[in-house]
């Protein structure tokens, strides 16, 4: 085992990609999150999606036959939360689809005079006044918080805009740079790293995605894991990106890598 891997005391899952691939597990995904808990991490799964609740995701998670806990799961949705919280921003533009909203639900919706405009995956919801709304919003002082920047998702029916297109047509109307809460933002890793009571030195990122999970987790000196499923493409990083600390096929050698579950 790498050294930079000897001291974890906390690990930080990717979901999409790395847990599930479309509706189903990653095989041996299950088991190897069972032999984590048995070797004595604290585990956290995080993901970017603002397409649904937490609830409603562990839900998901569940049906596909993962055993896990809503207080588990760490959202883009609950890092803006509380960066919200810690600003004493309660009123908000809320541009996130309807099943997402339970996230902010101890805030209060004010489409007239907001403080913050949140903006994550509306899909097919965008239209000209709703993004317009929210340029306003902007260019009248309200602070601008993105729960991602994804530029396209597979639907599995095809490629489709994501948030961060529109994040990055708000920043360019208004001349101003959104707060990012989701991957691959510090404020995610620190609040993730935070809910288990581990320092970020010690905990290690595991994902499928180098621009997020391995971009964000050398940025705030996390060990990276980069999994061969999901989004993984073979020399797919940009030049200079960095190097994940250590790559495996899929995440059910994971506890092995770590030397736990045995």
């Amino acid at each position: 085992m790498s050294e930079l891997l000897e001291d974890i005391e906390g690990v930080l899952l990717d979901l999409d990609g790395t847990i599930f691939v479309g509706d189903r597990l990653v095989p041996g995904a299950a088991d190897a999150v069972d032999a984590l808990r048995r070797g004595g991490l604290p585990l956290r799964f995080g993901t970017n999606t603002t397409r649904m609740s937490r609830t409603t995701l562990v839900s998901r998670l569940q049906e596909m036959g993962l055993e896990l806990e809503v207080g588990e799961v760490f959202t883009a949705a609950l890092s803006a939360a509380t960066w919200l919280e810690q600003k004493g921003l309660w009123n908000l533009s809320l541009c996130v689809p309807e099943a997402a909203q339970a996230d902010f639900g101890h805030f209060k919706i004010n489409e007239t005079s907001p403080q913050a405009v949140v903006v994550g995956d509306l899909g097919e919801a965008w239209d000209f006044d709703r993004l317009n709304s929210a340029f306003r919003h902007i260019m009248e002082g309200a602070e601008f918080v993105a729960l991602q920047r994804n530029r396209y998702w597979d639907t599995g029916e095809g490629l489709a805009l994501d948030a961060g297109s529109f994040v990055a047509a708000l920043e360019y109307a208004t001349g101003r740079e959104a707060t990012l809460a989701g991957k691959p933002s510090p404020m995610f890793f620190q609040g993730a790293a935070e809910s288990m009571g581990v320092e970020l030195i010690n905990l290690a990122v595991v994902g499928d995605d180098p621009g997020t999970d391995v971009v964000g987790a050398h940025a705030c000196d996390a060990a990276a894991i980069l999994v061969k499923t999901g989004r993984f493409q073979e020399g797919a990083a940009a030049p200079g990106m960095p190097q994940p600390d250590l790559v495996l096929d899929s995440v059910a050698t994971l506890p092995a890598a770590l030397g736990v579950g045995f």
